[in-house]
Protein backbone atom coordinates (compact mmCIF):
# COMPACT_ATOMS: atom_id res chain seq x y z
CA UNK A 1 0.00 0.00 0.00
CA UNK A 2 1.33 3.46 -0.88
CA UNK A 3 1.23 6.22 1.74
CA UNK A 4 1.53 9.99 1.59
CA UNK A 5 2.38 12.13 4.58
CA UNK A 6 0.76 15.53 5.00
CA UNK A 7 3.11 17.60 7.19
CA UNK A 8 0.45 20.22 7.82
CA UNK A 9 -2.02 17.65 9.11
CA UNK A 10 0.38 15.25 10.77
CA UNK A 11 -1.64 12.32 9.40
CA UNK A 12 -1.11 9.17 7.41
CA UNK A 13 -3.30 8.45 4.39
CA UNK A 14 -3.75 4.98 2.95
CA UNK A 15 -5.46 4.17 -0.30
CA UNK A 16 -8.85 4.13 1.42
CA UNK A 17 -8.42 7.83 2.22
CA UNK A 18 -10.45 7.38 5.43
CA UNK A 19 -7.75 8.66 7.79
CA UNK A 20 -8.08 12.11 6.25
CA UNK A 21 -11.32 12.51 8.15
CA UNK A 22 -9.69 12.48 11.58
CA UNK A 23 -7.67 15.71 11.56
CA UNK A 24 -10.17 18.10 13.09
CA UNK A 25 -12.60 15.41 14.18
CA UNK A 26 -11.74 12.59 16.55
CA UNK A 27 -7.94 12.67 16.54
CA UNK A 28 -7.46 16.44 16.57
CA UNK A 29 -3.78 17.01 15.82
CA UNK A 30 -2.11 19.62 13.64
CA UNK A 31 1.09 21.46 12.92
CA UNK A 32 0.93 25.15 12.10
CA UNK A 33 2.93 26.40 9.14
CA UNK A 34 5.48 28.55 10.95
CA UNK A 35 6.97 30.45 8.05
CA UNK A 36 4.94 31.68 5.13
CA UNK A 37 6.99 33.15 2.30
CA UNK A 38 5.74 36.71 1.98
CA UNK A 39 7.27 39.26 -0.33
CA UNK A 40 7.14 42.98 0.19
CA UNK A 41 6.38 45.26 -2.70
CA UNK A 42 10.13 45.58 -3.28
CA UNK A 43 10.41 41.82 -3.70
CA UNK A 44 12.42 41.11 -0.54
CA UNK A 45 11.44 38.37 1.90
CA UNK A 46 9.82 39.46 5.14
CA UNK A 47 10.76 36.23 6.87
CA UNK A 48 12.62 34.25 4.23
CA UNK A 49 11.02 30.82 4.51
CA UNK A 50 8.69 28.47 2.68
CA UNK A 51 5.25 27.08 3.34
CA UNK A 52 5.71 24.06 5.58
CA UNK A 53 2.12 22.91 5.11
CA UNK A 54 2.23 20.12 2.54
CA UNK A 55 5.86 20.34 1.45
CA UNK A 56 6.46 16.59 1.43
CA UNK A 57 3.54 16.11 -0.90
CA UNK A 58 4.53 19.10 -2.99
CA UNK A 59 8.24 18.24 -3.14
CA UNK A 60 7.84 14.48 -3.31
CA UNK A 61 7.44 12.68 -6.63
CA UNK A 62 4.79 14.68 -8.41
CA UNK A 63 2.03 12.82 -6.58
CA UNK A 64 -0.30 15.78 -6.15
CA UNK A 65 -2.90 14.23 -8.39
CA UNK A 66 -2.77 10.99 -6.42
CA UNK A 67 -3.07 12.96 -3.18
CA UNK A 68 -6.08 14.82 -4.54
CA UNK A 69 -7.82 11.52 -5.27
CA UNK A 70 -7.17 10.34 -1.70
CA UNK A 71 -8.56 13.56 -0.22
CA UNK A 72 -11.63 13.54 -2.47
CA UNK A 73 -12.25 9.92 -1.55
CA UNK A 74 -11.89 10.73 2.15
CA UNK A 75 -14.38 13.58 1.85
CA UNK A 76 -16.96 11.37 0.11
CA UNK A 77 -16.52 8.57 2.66
CA UNK A 78 -16.89 11.01 5.56
CA UNK A 79 -20.15 12.36 4.13
CA UNK A 80 -21.54 8.87 3.58
CA UNK A 81 -20.34 7.49 6.90
CA UNK A 82 -21.02 10.39 9.26
CA UNK A 83 -23.43 12.73 7.53
CA UNK A 84 -23.04 15.99 5.62
CA UNK A 85 -22.59 18.22 8.71
CA UNK A 86 -20.32 16.03 10.81
CA UNK A 87 -16.92 17.23 12.08
CA UNK A 88 -15.21 14.45 10.11
CA UNK A 89 -16.52 16.11 6.97
CA UNK A 90 -15.06 19.42 8.17
CA UNK A 91 -11.71 17.67 8.63
CA UNK A 92 -11.79 16.28 5.10
CA UNK A 93 -12.80 19.68 3.68
CA UNK A 94 -9.89 21.29 5.44
CA UNK A 95 -7.40 18.69 4.18
CA UNK A 96 -8.56 19.00 0.60
CA UNK A 97 -8.47 22.79 0.85
CA UNK A 98 -4.86 22.64 2.10
CA UNK A 99 -3.93 20.52 -0.91
CA UNK A 100 -5.58 22.99 -3.29
CA UNK A 101 -3.69 25.80 -1.57
CA UNK A 102 -0.40 24.05 -2.34
CA UNK A 103 -1.54 23.53 -5.93
CA UNK A 104 -2.52 27.22 -6.02
CA UNK A 105 -6.06 26.21 -7.00
CA UNK A 106 -7.33 29.00 -4.76
CA UNK A 107 -10.84 29.12 -6.24
CA UNK A 108 -11.35 25.48 -5.20
CA UNK A 109 -9.72 25.88 -1.79
CA UNK A 110 -11.65 28.84 -0.34
CA UNK A 111 -15.15 27.27 -0.35
CA UNK A 112 -13.75 24.17 1.37
CA UNK A 113 -12.08 26.21 4.14
CA UNK A 114 -15.32 28.14 4.70
CA UNK A 115 -17.39 24.94 4.71
CA UNK A 116 -15.07 23.38 7.33
CA UNK A 117 -15.41 26.43 9.58
CA UNK A 118 -19.19 26.50 9.18
CA UNK A 119 -19.56 22.82 10.12
CA UNK A 120 -17.22 23.15 13.13
CA UNK A 121 -18.98 26.26 14.44
CA UNK A 122 -22.30 24.46 14.13
CA UNK A 123 -20.97 21.36 15.89
CA UNK A 124 -18.83 22.89 18.65
CA UNK A 125 -19.59 26.60 18.85
CA UNK A 126 -17.63 29.57 17.58
CA UNK A 127 -15.28 29.61 20.59
CA UNK A 128 -14.02 26.04 20.17
CA UNK A 129 -10.30 25.36 19.61
CA UNK A 130 -11.06 23.37 16.46
CA UNK A 131 -12.68 26.43 14.97
CA UNK A 132 -9.53 28.35 15.85
CA UNK A 133 -7.37 25.87 13.94
CA UNK A 134 -9.59 26.05 10.88
CA UNK A 135 -9.47 29.85 11.03
CA UNK A 136 -5.68 29.72 11.17
CA UNK A 137 -5.62 27.68 7.97
CA UNK A 138 -7.99 30.13 6.30
CA UNK A 139 -5.88 33.07 7.47
CA UNK A 140 -2.75 31.49 6.07
CA UNK A 141 -4.58 30.87 2.80
CA UNK A 142 -5.49 34.56 2.56
CA UNK A 143 -2.02 35.67 3.61
CA UNK A 144 -0.38 33.73 0.79
CA UNK A 145 -2.65 35.58 -1.66
CA UNK A 146 -2.01 38.97 -0.02
CA UNK A 147 -5.68 39.28 0.94
CA UNK A 148 -4.58 41.07 4.07
CA UNK A 149 -7.89 42.28 5.48
CA UNK A 150 -9.39 38.78 5.20
CA UNK A 151 -6.27 37.24 6.77
CA UNK A 152 -6.33 39.75 9.63
CA UNK A 153 -9.96 38.99 10.38
CA UNK A 154 -9.31 35.23 10.48
CA UNK A 155 -6.29 35.56 12.78
CA UNK A 156 -8.08 37.97 15.11
CA UNK A 157 -11.00 35.57 15.52
CA UNK A 158 -8.56 32.74 16.22
CA UNK A 159 -6.84 34.91 18.83
CA UNK A 160 -10.16 35.36 20.61
CA UNK A 161 -10.87 31.63 20.50
CA UNK A 162 -7.51 30.57 21.95
CA UNK A 163 -7.17 33.11 24.75
CA UNK A 164 -4.04 34.67 26.22
CA UNK A 165 -0.82 32.78 27.01
CA UNK A 166 -1.64 29.82 24.80
CA UNK A 167 1.36 28.58 22.78
CA UNK A 168 -0.82 28.43 19.68
CA UNK A 169 -1.96 31.96 20.45
CA UNK A 170 1.72 32.90 20.05
CA UNK A 171 1.62 31.48 16.52
CA UNK A 172 -1.46 33.54 15.79
CA UNK A 173 0.27 36.69 17.05
CA UNK A 174 3.17 35.95 14.72
CA UNK A 175 1.00 35.55 11.64
CA UNK A 176 -1.20 38.52 12.50
CA UNK A 177 1.97 40.54 13.00
CA UNK A 178 3.04 39.57 9.48
CA UNK A 179 -0.27 40.86 8.13
CA UNK A 180 0.10 44.18 9.94
CA UNK A 181 3.68 44.51 8.68
CA UNK A 182 2.49 44.16 5.10
CA UNK A 183 -0.21 46.72 5.79
CA UNK A 184 2.47 49.18 6.89
CA UNK A 185 1.42 49.10 10.56
CA UNK A 186 4.97 48.57 11.78
CA UNK A 187 4.52 49.46 15.47
CA UNK A 188 1.44 47.25 15.82
CA UNK A 189 3.26 44.45 14.02
CA UNK A 190 6.26 44.76 16.35
CA UNK A 191 4.03 44.67 19.44
CA UNK A 192 2.37 41.44 18.29
CA UNK A 193 5.72 39.83 17.49
CA UNK A 194 7.01 40.74 20.95
CA UNK A 195 3.85 39.28 22.48
CA UNK A 196 4.45 36.08 20.52
CA UNK A 197 8.07 35.83 21.72
CA UNK A 198 7.04 36.49 25.33
CA UNK A 199 4.48 33.67 25.28
CA UNK A 200 7.02 31.23 23.83
CA UNK A 201 9.63 32.22 26.42
CA UNK A 202 7.16 31.86 29.29
CA UNK A 203 6.15 28.47 27.88
CA UNK A 204 9.75 27.23 28.01
CA UNK A 205 10.34 27.58 24.25
CA UNK A 206 12.65 30.58 24.36
CA UNK A 207 15.42 28.66 22.57
CA UNK A 208 13.19 27.03 19.96
CA UNK A 209 13.77 27.75 16.29
CA UNK A 210 10.33 29.38 16.12
CA UNK A 211 11.30 31.85 18.84
CA UNK A 212 14.71 32.55 17.28
CA UNK A 213 13.12 33.23 13.88
CA UNK A 214 10.69 35.69 15.42
CA UNK A 215 13.44 37.46 17.31
CA UNK A 216 15.40 37.76 14.08
CA UNK A 217 12.38 39.37 12.48
CA UNK A 218 12.11 41.87 15.33
CA UNK A 219 15.72 43.01 15.04
CA UNK A 220 15.37 43.98 11.38
CA UNK A 221 14.67 47.51 12.62
CA UNK A 222 16.60 49.37 15.32
CA UNK A 223 14.53 52.44 16.05
CA UNK A 224 13.36 51.74 19.61
CA UNK A 225 14.50 50.32 22.93
CA UNK A 226 11.88 47.57 22.59
CA UNK A 227 13.65 46.41 19.44
CA UNK A 228 17.02 46.49 21.23
CA UNK A 229 15.59 44.39 24.08
CA UNK A 230 14.32 41.84 21.52
CA UNK A 231 17.76 41.79 19.89
CA UNK A 232 19.42 41.25 23.26
CA UNK A 233 17.05 38.34 23.92
CA UNK A 234 18.13 36.82 20.62
CA UNK A 235 21.79 37.38 21.51
CA UNK A 236 21.35 35.56 24.84
CA UNK A 237 19.66 32.66 23.06
CA UNK A 238 22.47 32.48 20.50
CA UNK A 239 25.03 32.60 23.32
CA UNK A 240 23.40 29.68 25.15
CA UNK A 241 23.33 27.66 21.91
CA UNK A 242 27.04 28.28 21.27
CA UNK A 243 26.75 30.82 18.44
CA UNK A 244 29.18 33.13 20.22
CA UNK A 245 30.40 35.26 17.33
CA UNK A 246 26.88 36.11 16.21
CA UNK A 247 25.84 36.78 19.81
CA UNK A 248 28.81 39.12 20.31
CA UNK A 249 27.95 41.08 17.17
CA UNK A 250 24.36 41.53 18.36
CA UNK A 251 25.42 42.64 21.86
CA UNK A 252 27.82 45.17 20.31
CA UNK A 253 25.08 46.55 18.13
CA UNK A 254 22.67 46.72 21.08
CA UNK A 255 25.24 48.65 23.08
CA UNK A 256 25.80 51.13 20.26
CA UNK A 257 22.06 51.81 19.89
CA UNK A 258 21.52 52.11 23.65
CA UNK A 259 24.28 54.69 23.90
CA UNK A 260 22.45 56.85 21.33
CA UNK A 261 19.07 56.51 23.09
CA UNK A 262 19.95 56.56 26.80
CA UNK A 263 22.06 58.60 29.24
CA UNK A 264 25.62 57.31 29.41
CA UNK A 265 25.22 56.10 33.02
CA UNK A 266 21.90 54.29 32.47
CA UNK A 267 21.74 50.88 34.12
CA UNK A 268 20.66 49.21 30.85
CA UNK A 269 23.98 50.24 29.34
CA UNK A 270 25.78 48.66 32.29
CA UNK A 271 23.81 45.44 31.83
CA UNK A 272 24.58 45.42 28.11
CA UNK A 273 28.31 45.84 28.87
CA UNK A 274 28.16 42.89 31.27
CA UNK A 275 26.50 40.66 28.65
CA UNK A 276 29.02 41.67 26.02
CA UNK A 277 31.99 41.07 28.33
CA UNK A 278 30.74 37.61 29.20
CA UNK A 279 30.33 36.51 25.59
CA UNK A 280 33.80 37.89 24.76
CA UNK A 281 35.23 35.79 27.58
CA UNK A 282 33.45 32.70 26.28
CA UNK A 283 34.83 33.39 22.81
CA UNK A 284 38.34 33.66 24.24
CA UNK A 285 37.98 30.38 26.12
CA UNK A 286 36.95 28.71 22.89
CA UNK A 287 39.78 30.04 20.71
CA UNK A 288 42.72 31.02 22.93
CA UNK A 289 44.98 28.11 21.89
CA UNK A 290 44.98 29.31 18.29
CA UNK A 291 45.27 33.09 18.84
CA UNK A 292 46.77 33.84 22.25
CA UNK A 293 47.67 37.46 21.54
CA UNK A 294 44.24 38.18 20.09
CA UNK A 295 42.58 36.47 23.04
CA UNK A 296 44.51 38.64 25.50
CA UNK A 297 43.47 41.76 23.56
CA UNK A 298 39.85 40.61 23.70
CA UNK A 299 40.12 40.01 27.45
CA UNK A 300 41.41 43.58 27.82
CA UNK A 301 38.32 44.75 25.97
CA UNK A 302 36.10 42.64 28.25
CA UNK A 303 37.86 44.02 31.33
CA UNK A 304 37.16 47.60 30.25
CA UNK A 305 33.52 46.71 29.74
CA UNK A 306 33.27 45.11 33.20
CA UNK A 307 34.96 48.07 34.89
CA UNK A 308 32.49 50.41 33.19
CA UNK A 309 29.58 48.17 34.16
CA UNK A 310 30.80 48.24 37.79
CA UNK A 311 31.13 52.02 37.63
CA UNK A 312 27.61 52.53 36.23
CA UNK A 313 26.01 50.16 38.74
CA UNK A 314 27.86 51.92 41.57
CA UNK A 315 26.63 55.32 40.36
CA UNK A 316 23.02 54.13 40.29
CA UNK A 317 23.31 52.81 43.85
CA UNK A 318 25.00 56.05 44.98
CA UNK A 319 22.20 58.14 43.48
CA UNK A 320 19.65 55.96 45.22
CA UNK A 321 21.41 56.46 48.56
CA UNK A 322 21.53 60.25 48.08
CA UNK A 323 17.89 60.32 47.06
CA UNK A 324 16.92 58.38 50.18
CA UNK A 325 19.00 60.61 52.42
CA UNK A 326 17.39 63.81 51.08
CA UNK A 327 13.88 62.30 50.87
CA UNK A 328 13.85 63.07 47.14
CA UNK A 329 12.45 61.09 44.25
CA UNK A 330 14.55 61.26 41.11
CA UNK A 331 12.84 58.35 39.39
CA UNK A 332 14.96 55.69 41.12
CA UNK A 333 13.39 52.92 43.18
CA UNK A 334 14.32 49.87 45.23
CA UNK A 335 13.86 47.82 42.07
CA UNK A 336 16.48 49.98 40.32
CA UNK A 337 18.78 49.39 43.26
CA UNK A 338 18.35 45.60 43.16
CA UNK A 339 18.98 45.56 39.42
CA UNK A 340 22.10 47.68 39.89
CA UNK A 341 23.30 45.47 42.75
CA UNK A 342 22.87 42.31 40.67
CA UNK A 343 24.85 43.88 37.82
CA UNK A 344 27.52 45.06 40.28
CA UNK A 345 27.91 41.60 41.85
CA UNK A 346 27.87 39.76 38.53
CA UNK A 347 30.40 42.16 37.00
CA UNK A 348 32.79 41.79 39.94
CA UNK A 349 32.40 38.02 39.79
CA UNK A 350 33.08 37.99 36.03
CA UNK A 351 36.10 40.23 36.57
CA UNK A 352 37.57 37.68 38.96
CA UNK A 353 37.08 34.87 36.46
CA UNK A 354 38.61 37.06 33.74
CA UNK A 355 41.79 37.63 35.78
CA UNK A 356 42.31 33.87 36.11
CA UNK A 357 41.77 33.42 32.36
CA UNK A 358 44.25 36.19 31.61
CA UNK A 359 46.92 34.63 33.83
CA UNK A 360 46.44 31.23 32.17
CA UNK A 361 46.91 32.85 28.76
CA UNK A 362 50.03 34.73 29.82
CA UNK A 363 51.56 31.65 31.44
CA UNK A 364 50.74 28.78 29.05
CA UNK A 365 51.45 25.35 30.44
CA UNK A 366 51.53 26.60 34.06
CA UNK A 367 48.69 25.49 36.33
CA UNK A 368 47.14 28.67 37.72
CA UNK A 369 45.56 28.33 41.15
CA UNK A 370 44.86 31.95 41.99
CA UNK A 371 45.75 35.58 41.39
CA UNK A 372 45.58 38.61 43.72
CA UNK A 373 43.37 40.48 41.22
CA UNK A 374 40.90 37.57 41.01
CA UNK A 375 40.64 37.13 44.77
CA UNK A 376 40.23 40.86 45.25
CA UNK A 377 37.39 41.07 42.70
CA UNK A 378 35.48 38.19 44.33
CA UNK A 379 36.02 39.60 47.82
CA UNK A 380 34.80 43.04 46.70
CA UNK A 381 31.70 41.29 45.37
CA UNK A 382 31.10 39.70 48.78
CA UNK A 383 31.70 42.99 50.59
CA UNK A 384 29.25 44.82 48.31
CA UNK A 385 26.56 42.25 49.04
CA UNK A 386 27.01 42.46 52.80
CA UNK A 387 26.97 46.25 52.74
CA UNK A 388 24.01 46.76 50.41
CA UNK A 389 21.71 43.73 50.38
CA UNK A 390 21.04 43.67 54.12
CA UNK A 391 19.77 47.25 54.30
CA UNK A 392 16.30 48.67 53.66
CA UNK A 393 17.56 50.82 50.80
CA UNK A 394 17.96 48.01 48.28
CA UNK A 395 17.02 44.80 50.04
CA UNK A 396 17.68 41.17 49.18
CA UNK A 397 16.15 38.88 46.57
CA UNK A 398 16.78 35.37 45.20
CA UNK A 399 18.49 36.90 42.14
CA UNK A 400 20.81 38.96 44.36
CA UNK A 401 21.57 35.87 46.47
CA UNK A 402 22.37 33.85 43.33
CA UNK A 403 24.93 36.44 42.21
CA UNK A 404 26.42 36.52 45.72
CA UNK A 405 26.58 32.71 45.84
CA UNK A 406 28.59 32.63 42.61
CA UNK A 407 31.15 35.02 44.13
CA UNK A 408 31.41 32.88 47.26
CA UNK A 409 31.98 29.72 45.26
CA UNK A 410 34.67 31.28 43.10
CA UNK A 411 36.54 32.77 46.04
CA UNK A 412 36.35 29.51 47.98
CA UNK A 413 37.68 27.62 44.98
CA UNK A 414 40.66 29.99 44.70
CA UNK A 415 41.49 29.85 48.41
CA UNK A 416 41.11 26.06 48.51
CA UNK A 417 43.40 25.65 45.51
CA UNK A 418 46.21 27.68 47.03
CA UNK A 419 45.71 26.29 50.56
CA UNK A 420 44.84 29.66 52.14
CA UNK A 421 42.85 29.35 55.37
CA UNK A 422 42.18 33.05 55.95
CA UNK A 423 41.77 35.99 53.59
CA UNK A 424 41.32 39.64 54.59
CA UNK A 425 40.12 38.72 58.06
CA UNK A 426 37.66 36.01 56.97
CA UNK A 427 38.46 32.32 57.47
CA UNK A 428 37.85 29.65 54.88
CA UNK A 429 35.42 27.89 57.22
CA UNK A 430 33.38 31.08 57.68
CA UNK A 431 33.05 31.40 53.92
CA UNK A 432 31.96 27.76 53.64
CA UNK A 433 29.33 28.22 56.35
CA UNK A 434 28.12 31.38 54.62
CA UNK A 435 27.84 29.57 51.30
CA UNK A 436 25.77 26.75 52.84
CA UNK A 437 23.44 29.31 54.40
CA UNK A 438 22.89 31.11 51.08
CA UNK A 439 22.30 27.80 49.27
CA UNK A 440 19.69 26.91 51.88
CA UNK A 441 17.97 30.29 51.49
CA UNK A 442 17.76 29.89 47.71
CA UNK A 443 16.54 26.30 48.02
CA UNK A 444 13.85 27.32 50.50
CA UNK A 445 12.67 30.11 48.21
CA UNK A 446 12.40 27.75 45.23
CA UNK A 447 10.57 25.20 47.36
CA UNK A 448 8.01 27.80 48.42
CA UNK A 449 7.30 28.59 44.76
CA UNK A 450 6.67 24.97 43.75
Amino acid sequence: MDYLICTSCNSLFGDSGFFAATILGVNFNYVLAEDVSIQTSSGSDVQGADIDGLRKVEDGSGKLEQAERFFLSALQEAKEGFGERDSHVASSCNNLAELYRVKKAFDKAEPLYLEAISILEEAFGSEDIRVGVALHNLGQFYLVQRKLEEAQMSYEVKRRVLGLNNIDYADTMYHLGMVLYLQGKLKDSEALMQDSVRILEEGGQGESMACIRRLRYLVQGWDSLDTVIAAEGLALTLQSSGSLKEAQELFERCLGVRKTLLPEDHIQIGANMLHLARVIMLNCNQHWRMHVSEAIAELDKAKDLLNNSIRIAGQVIYKLERQKGKNQNNGLSGRDGREALIILLQSLDALGVLEINRQELQEPGVKVFSSPEAKNAHFECISAYKELASGKLIGDSPEVKAAYLSCLRHLLSLLDAEGTQKYRGTTLQELKDEMKGVELDISSYRGSKN
